[in-house]
C-alpha cells in the first residue's frame, strides 16, 4: 500500500513585507498643494469671464450675471498683446538656445572629460545661482552703458535699450542652474558609451554631438520648459535695461490695462490669463519629455 502525498499551494505572504502601506499623508499633502495652486488660476479665469458691471452688482464672491469672452478681446487690443508677445519671443527663444547650448557644453566638460578643474568649475557655476540679480543691477547697467555700439544696431549707441542686453543678462544668470542639472544627468550615463566611441576614433565634439546630446533629450526638454517659464515671466531685467515701451515683453503689457484712478480687475484677470497661455501650450507639448527628465533615476537602486 503506497502512501499518497498531496502538495498544497504556497500561501501568499501576508506579513508586513508583502503589503503596500497606504500613503495617506502623501496623498493628502499633494491634494492640498494641487488645490492651492489651482484655486488662484481658476479664480482668475472665473473673474475674467465676468463683465465688470455684473461683478460690481453682485460682488466678486457670487455666481450671478453673464459669462463671456469680452474681457479677453478688450485686453488683447487695449493691452497691445500682439506686439508684446513678439518682444517676448525675440528675447526668450535666443536666450533658451544660448543657455542650453553653453550649459550642455560646460556640463559635458565637467562630467565626461577628466581634468583637474572639473569640480572647481562646477562649484563656480553653481555658486553663481546664489547671487541675487539685484546685487549686480547697477554694475551691469553701467557696464552696458559704456559698451559702444553703432547707431544702426542700437538707437542709444550702447547695449541699453536693446533686446541683446536682456538676452545677455538672462543667459548669464541661467547657465549655472542648467549646468548643474545637465552635469548630474550626464554623470548617470554609462562611461562605456564614450569609451567605445573613443576607441572607434570619435573625438570630443563627435562624442558630444552624436552620443551624449541625443541621450540628454529628456533633460533638455525639461530644462527648456523650466527656462521658458523663468525667462518669459522675467520682469526685472527688461524693466532695467529697456527704456522704450514698445520693446518691453508681454509681462509688462498688463500695465497698459490699469487705469489712472480705477482698476478693472476683470480686465486685468483676462490679461493675466492671456499671458499664461504660451507657457501652458509649451508644457503640454513637452509634457512627456518633461516628466521623463524629472523622473530620471527614480527606479535606480
Amino acid at each position: 500500500m503506497s502512501a499518497s502525498t498531496t502538495t498544497r499551494p504556497a500561501r501568499p505572504a501576508t506579513g508586513r513585507t508583502g503589503r503596500s502601506r497606504p500613503h495617506y499623508g502623501t496623498h493628502l499633502f499633494l491634494t492640498v498643494m494641487a488645490v492651492m495652486w489651482m484655486v488662484p488660476l481658476g479664480w482668475a479665469l472665473f473673474t475674467a469671464l465676468r463683465p465688470k458691471a455684473d461683478t460690481d452688482k453682485y460682488g466678486y464672491f457670487s455666481l450671478g450675471g453673464a459669462f463671456n469672452f469680452d474681457n479677453f478681446a478688450t485686453a488683447w487690443t487695449q493691452g497691445g498683446f500682439p506686439r508684446y508677445f513678439m518682444n517676448s519671443l525675440i528675447i526668450t527663444i535666443p536666450t533658451i538656445i544660448l543657455v542650453l547650448l553653453c550649459s550642455s557644453m560646460m556640463a559635458f566638460a565637467v562630467s565626461r572629460v577628466s581634468w583637474k578643474f572639473n569640480v572647481t568649475l562646477l562649484i563656480m557655476f553653481t555658486a553663481g545661482n546664489l547671487l541675487p540679480p539685484q546685487v549686480l543691477a547697477t554694475p551691469l547697467f553701467e557696464m552696458f552703458k559704456l559698451i559702444q555700439l553703432p547707431y544702426w544696431f542700437s538707437d542709444s549707441g550702447s547695449l541699453l535699450n536693446t533686446y541683446l542686453s536682456v538676452i545677455i543678462a538672462n543667459t548669464a544668470f541661467q547657465i549655472g542652474f542648467c549646468t548643474f542639472v545637465l552635469s548630474n544627468y550626464m554623470k548617470a550615463l554609462s562611461a562605456d558609451l564614450t569609451e567605445a566611441a573613443l576607441v572607434d576614433g570619435a573625438g570630443i565634439w563627435r562624442q558630444y554631438v552624436s552620443i551624449i546630446m541625443p541621450l540628454c533629450r529628456p533633460a533638455i526638454a525639461a530644462l527648456a520648459t523650466l527656462e521658458l517659464i523663468f525667462i518669459y515671466n522675467d520682469y526685472f531685467w527688461p524693466l532695467l535695461f529697456i527704456q522704450s515701451g514698445d520693446r518691453l515683453p508681454v509681462t509688462t503689457a498688463i500695465n497698459n490695462l490699469q487705469g489712472t484712478f480705477l482698476s478693472n480687475y476683470n480686465l486685468l484677470a483676462a490679461g493675466a490669463t492671456i499671458t499664461v497661455i504660451p507657457t501652458l501650450v509649451v508644457y503640454l507639448v513637452l509634457q512627456r519629455h518633461f516628466v521623463a527628465g524629472l523622473t530620471l533615476g527614480s527606479s535606480k537602486g
